[in-house]
């Protein structure tokens, strides 16, 4: 690459981080959900800042950066909203739903500050704050997406099942959002959540209460190696879980045990590429800036080949593995009947 392209190239980088935040304010504000209100005629941005409650000069200087940065256009003064802008950020039943990639990469920034202390010892942060584990559960919006959209597309018979009813348990659930697509979709399943972190414990059990959800959702606060007895589900489902377990063979052997015959262990997650070629893409830029916050909390995105180390070591058989169109891979086990 030619030297001012490769100048052009990181000021668009520097760029892209400002509109990162711009992006994370406009969600976090109710921004984005105003102006998608607001259609066509859009809004004077002291218009905005009233229906926000938020800081009128502040706000003045969102709208024209998010005018500079395509992700909004001034027009007579009035800000109006991109609509395919609005549906990326703001439709999270969208597999290319974008705003919880936002809002985590973000959020997830704002622990950075011992960063380098941790490249120089390896050691991970100590803690993170319960605004990280809300903003998971806004990123894991997209694989519910993914889930419905391209999982249990190439799966009719599971959605057969499914349809049919029964009893499926999310292991490491984090806020139960997938448990309450799940009960919307198919009205005759009973669903169990397993989640070991308290704070995301009590968030599943809210937002199951508010969705009227309580007498066919059940939240358990207990480690993922501890599911239930045997013979128990029918589905056992990971997202984006699996590889953030202190013990990931331990937890595949305890779903495995607690199914039922006919049963079907599901992994959904976000595998590391397995080539070097594979990261010279946009999904390997955004997938090692992922990995990146990963380490720093001692955790860490695997490959394929990992994903299928961890079924061996949990002495079970070797999944059939599917490379889903988002980027995603799908790891699928079945009971005998």
């Amino acid at each position: 690459m030619a030297y001012d392209d490769r100048f052009d190239d990181l000021i668009a980088s520097l760029g892209g981080f400002y509109r990162s935040w711009l992006v994370y304010i406009g969600l976090e504000l109710g921004f984005f959900a105003r102006l998608r209100e607001s259609g066509e005629a859009g809004l004077l941005p002291v218009e905005l800042a009233a229906a926000t409650g938020t800081h009128r000069p502040a706000v003045e200087v969102w709208a024209m950066a998010a005018d500079a940065h395509e992700l909004a256009e001034l027009r007579d003064g009035r800000l109006i909203l991109h609509d395919d802008v609005g549906a990326i950020v703001l439709d999270d039943h969208r597999a290319e739903f974008l705003g919880g990639q936002f809002s985590h990469a973000v959020v997830a920034s704002m622990d950075w500050a011992t960063m380098s202390d941790f490249f120089r010892t390896g050691t991970p942060i100590a803690h993170r704050p319960d605004r990280y584990r809300l903003a998971i559960e806004r990123l894991t919006r997209q694989d519910i997406a993914v889930f419905f959209q391209e999982a249990l597309a190439l799966q009719p018979q599971l959605v057969a099942d499914l349809t049919r009813g029964g009893r499926a348990v999310d292991i490491h659930c984090g806020g139960g959002r997938w448990l309450i697509a799940m009960a919307r979709r198919f009205p005759s399943l009973e669903l169990v959540g397993v989640e070991s972190e308290p704070d995301s414990a009590a968030r599943a059990r809210a937002v199951v209460s508010q969705e009227g959800l309580s007498d066919r959702i059940t939240i358990r606060e207990t480690p993922a190696t501890e599911i239930g007895p045997a013979d128990t589900f029918d589905l056992a489902y990971f997202q984006y879980a699996i590889h953030q377990l202190p013990d990931a063979p331990g937890a595949l052997r305890a779903a495995w045990a607690a199914l039922r015959a006919g049963g079907r262990l599901l992994v959904l997650d976000w595998p590391l590429p397995s080539e070097p070629e594979e990261f010279r893409s946009r999904h390997g830029e955004l997938i090692l800036g992922v990995q990146l916050d990963e380490l720093f909390q001692g955790t860490a995105l695997v490959s394929r080949e990992r994903y299928l180390a961890w079924f061996d070591d949990a002495g079970l058989p070797e999944p059939t593995g599917i490379d889903l169109p988002s980027g995603a891979a799908l790891f699928l086990l079945e009971r005998a009947p």
